[in-house]
């Protein structure tokens, strides 16, 4: 209640113990913005406020009466009011009509702080007060915030409250005199009481109280999140330290804190109401669309930050970064943990907390925590399981071997609505045994449901091919195939095993390992292509090889350029046999003319690699096209010369034959819209027999495969709906699924058929595979207990793994994010041999510390200090035993 009875209390009453949600005891109607507001609804006040039906006529005219008392003494005392004394020595009289109003402590200390940010230009003078009461707030708190925010020009003088400490007050400004009648300064609205509060709700855009304000600046707006999120932090923590008092264990301190970690996923306001919503709930209570939302990141954008750090002091920001750097080398995590969507909401989440967060201890980490993501994470699962039925779903077997040569299978679904990861099994003792690997296949199938399944994925090993095929022929209802990405990289292996093409790839490589073994080199390589790297890290070694080529080539200009520049031709390295060596490959056209002749096969390949790991649609409906396309784009190539291409197309032509062609591929191809209506399609026997194979096996009822087989006539002459317009547009705009799900309406067994072929994937390359968690996994482990926690713990990962990747897709993974090729960490070990150290700079003086990193935009390298050094590299490497080939010293590993 407040401090000072309110005759509008005798009429009304709080909600939730909250003064600003007051029911009217007459049409219990619940108004919002406080008691002054509640009294015009009283008073039938005609404006915002929806005057009250069942109020009684004596008590309206009493209301009126008091309401036209009040503002006669507001204006009255608005004369006499000067603004710094009140600031200071004026209590909280009115609380109850304006919501954000502190007390004589807070508002000394907002004004300090005030004088020192704005030194000289604070109109106020704070005398009498202890020198606690001026110490400055910490950066990124409430009244550190506020108080930077509220610092008023002389111009808005006196369209504020004489008392006004609220940060509000600096984007709107009282009509009339009235704090209940507030003006925003960027739409003009008027807005008829609630206050100051009502004003920072229109701004922040909170909607259901008031329309949010459409012209307010996006960095006001996350300044009134901020804000207003920091108030019911505030009631919180009482509340929490009200409860502390019943249950004062550490345990229950950090079963709160580790709560509030939930709750505050990101400091927007929604969020933080969300949190404050489940705080008042049950576990059981919770449903299921609030458990997904509780896994939706927030993360925030590169490149976007929330307002108040600006006011947080660089040294405050420095000293969080090495706190942060700190405990990742302590604990040796990867630097690459730092790319997760999951990071930066947790450090919002712990600022959001405040000072003295405690984290969860180990036992909460092992225990209830794992528990309780464990919980949400089968939640998700079984909402993504109810579309296997109606998709279909691919089951993928992706093997995979640790440096213990324990080999590892991980075995996930796919569908539509995305990728799950279901469990690892240790295969090590059985890999090289089909029909115990085919028992293991089957218990998953078993565990999906067999009518749900339509395609089985592994690589082509021998084993698990056979594997596959016995899987196969025990159901007779889904196909099995093989990866299109495991298929594709045996193509490129062997292509590069080609002798001219091994010979490029080996100058390629020479060039990256003395240019990322030399600090001065590579600064330059990096100022040259404005920040671009010749090496790309892929998902597998030789998409590493070729996409690495192709990236050279396309910056030949720019090497050209750099081995030119006067920077270059002017150091004491160019005029010595090993500059000279480098200076004289970059400006070989042999060599170039060489790189241009390999990618004229491996460039479409690794196109196919982009189609076959797409994450923006399923790559079934373009597969069989992209490597038809492939044999044609080999041949145009080399001008239709058969000696020149007919060595790449047998191996293209051999793998496609004998590990990847399925019958789902020809028939994807044939029910892919975008593909069949196109003037250059044409269709073959073996299309012919995959969709015949195909209506055969995945449709078992007879009657259906009937259906079908005369319902696809109207698809193939685009009569009734597939004739619409709206059809014909979405041919190369939709996906085929989807598609086939709008326009097949009339025809639902051809539309279930096809949507199950159309909703597959064709390759294994879903999940990372992270050393550190799977090297918990022990397998010798014979504790059943452990062993359960370990395996949910993997559960966990994977699958969080997974969400991340489909939030995050940017149409193609088989490149890797943004990181140094330097780096030895995760996928980059496909370049370790690209960046190896040749053995000849022995006793280069520069170091690691002197290399300007991807994404600087300063050099942090003195170039005279890189010149100077020039010359001790140079006499060094005259002794170093250095040969006329660079190349012979370069350690490549096929």
């Amino acid at each position: 209640m407040p401090r000072e009875p309110d005759i509008g209390w005798q009429h009304g009453k709080m909600i939730g113990g909250h003064r600003h949600h007051v029911q009217c005891n007459y049409c219990h109607r619940t108004m919002i913005g406080g008691v002054t507001r509640f009294k015009k609804h009283l008073a039938s006040k005609k404006g915002e406020i929806k005057g009250c039906d069942a109020v009684p006529k004596e008590v309206r005219d009493i209301i009126r009466k008091h309401l036209a008392a009040a503002k006669t003494r507001k204006r009255s005392t608005k004369k006499d009011t000067n603004v710094g004394t009140d600031v200071l020595n004026a209590s909280i009289s009115d609380k109850d009509t304006e919501s954000d109003e502190s007390g004589r402590e807070i508002a000394a200390g907002r004004l300090e702080s005030l004088q020192t940010v704005h030194e000289g230009e604070s109109p106020f003078q704070v005398t009498n007060e202890s020198k606690e009461d001026h110490q400055l707030f910490l950066p990124g708190t409430r009244e550190f915030f506020d108080a930077v925010s509220i610092v008023p020009s002389k111009d808005d003088q006196g369209l504020a409250p004489p008392r006004a400490t609220d940060l509000g007050w600096a984007h709107g400004m009282m009509v009339n005199g009235d704090r209940q009648k507030i003006k925003c300064r960027y739409c003009q609205k008027v807005i008829l009481g609630g206050g100051i509060s009502r004003l920072k709700q229109h701004l922040a855009g909170e909607r259901g109280n008031i329309a949010p304000c459409e012209k307010v600046p996006e960095d006001v707006k996350a300044q009134m999140h901020q804000h207003l999120g920091f108030k019911i932090l505030e009631r919180l923590q009482k509340q929490k330290e009200s409860e502390a008092l019943d249950s004062p264990s550490q345990e229950g301190r950090e079963e709160e804190n580790s709560d509030m970690v939930h709750k505050f996923v990101s400091p927007t306001l929604t969020h933080i109401r969300g949190g404050k919503k489940r705080a008042k709930r049950t576990e059981e209570e919770i449903s299921t669309r609030r458990r997904r939302k509780m896994l939706t990141i927030a993360a925030t954008p590169v490149g976007q930050s929330y307002s108040h750090i600006a006011f947080a002091p660089q040294e405050s920001i420095n000293q969080a970064d090495v706190a942060v750097a700190k405990f990742v080398y302590d604990v040796g995590l990867p630097l690459g943990m730092v790319n997760s969507l999951y990071f930066q909401p947790m450090v919002d989440a712990i600022c959001a907390v405040g000072p003295g967060y405690k984290v969860p201890s180990y036992h909460a980490l092992r225990g209830k925590l794992l528990k309780k993501i464990v919980h949400e994470t089968r939640d998700l699962a079984q909402e993504m399981r109810k579309s296997w039925e109606t998709t279909g779903c691919s089951v993928i077997a992706d093997r995979w071997m640790n440096k213990n040569d324990q080999i590892v299978v991980h075995f996930l679904v796919y569908c539509p609505k995305g990728t799950l990861f279901l469990k690892s099994v240790d295969a090590s003792e059985i890999s090289s045994n089909p029909e115990s690997l085919m028992v293991v296949f089957d218990s998953i199938v078993q565990d999906v449901g067999p009518k749900n399944v339509v395609n089985f994925v592994t690589d082509c090993s021998p084993s698990f091919k056979t594997a596959g095929k016995l899987l196969m022929s025990k159901y007779k209802t889904f196909f099995w195939s093989g990866c299109a990405s495991h298929c594709v990289e045996l193509m490129l292996e062997n292509i590069a095993q080609m002798d001219e093409v091994k010979e490029t790839i080996l100058k390629s490589k020479g060039m990256c390992q003395i240019i990322y073994n030399h600090p001065f080199i590579l600064n330059l390589l990096r100022k040259a292509t404005g920040g671009r790297d010749l090496i790309q890290p892929a998902i597998s070694k030789f998409a590493t090889d070729f996409l690495s080529l192709q990236t050279i080539t396309s910056l030949k200009e720019p090497l050209h350029q750099m081995f030119t520049s006067d920077a270059w031709v002017q150091s004491p390295l160019s005029k010595h046999f090993l500059g000279v060596e480098l200076t004289r490959m970059v400006l070989d056209q042999q060599f170039w003319s060489s790189c241009e002749d390999v990618l004229k096969v491996t460039k479409p390949l690794t196109s196919v690699l982009h189609i076959a790991n797409c994450e923006e649609r399923p790559s079934m409906g373009y597969i069989y096209e992209a490597m038809d396309n492939v044999k044609g784009d080999v041949k145009v190539a080399f001008s239709g010369k058969a000696s020149d291409y007919s060595p790449y197309l047998k191996i293209i032509e051999g793998i496609c034959e004998e590990q990847l062609h399925s019958p789902l591929h020809a028939a994807a191809y044939y029910l892919n819209p975008s593909i069949f209506y196109s003037p250059g399609f044409s269709t073959n026997k073996v299309i012919q027999k995959g969709l015949l194979d195909c209506i055969e096996t995945l449709e078992p009822n007879l009657i259906a495969q009937d259906m079908i087989t005369r319902q696809i006539a109207f698809y193939e002459d685009a009569v009734g709906d597939f004739s619409r317009p709206v059809a014909l547009r979405g041919r190369g705009s939709l996906s085929p699924a989807t598609w086939w799900s709008l326009y097949a309406s009339d025809y639902p067994d051809l539309q279930r058929f096809a949507i199950r072929i159309l909703s597959q994937t064709c390759s294994t390359t879903r999940c990372k595979k992270d050393l550190n968690i799977l090297e918990q996994i022990n397998p010798k482990l014979k504790n059943r207990l452990e062993s359960e926690r370990l395996n949910d713990l993997l559960y966990v990962h994977y699958n969080l793994s997974l969400q991340q990747r489909q939030m995050t897709t940017s149409g193609t993974r088989i490149l890797a994010t943004a990181t140094d090729p330097l780096c030895s960490e995760g996928i980059n070990a496909t370049a370790a041999d690209w960046i190896e150290d040749p053995g000849v700079l022995i006793g280069d003086r520069l170091g690691w510390m002197d290399v300007v990193l991807p994404g600087d935009t300063v050099e942090t390298t003195d170039k005279k200090r890189c010149r100077d050094s020039e010359a001790d590299v140079i006499a060094n490497s005259l002794t170093s035993g250095f040969q006329n080939n660079m190349y012979d010293h370069c350690v490549v590993s096929f």
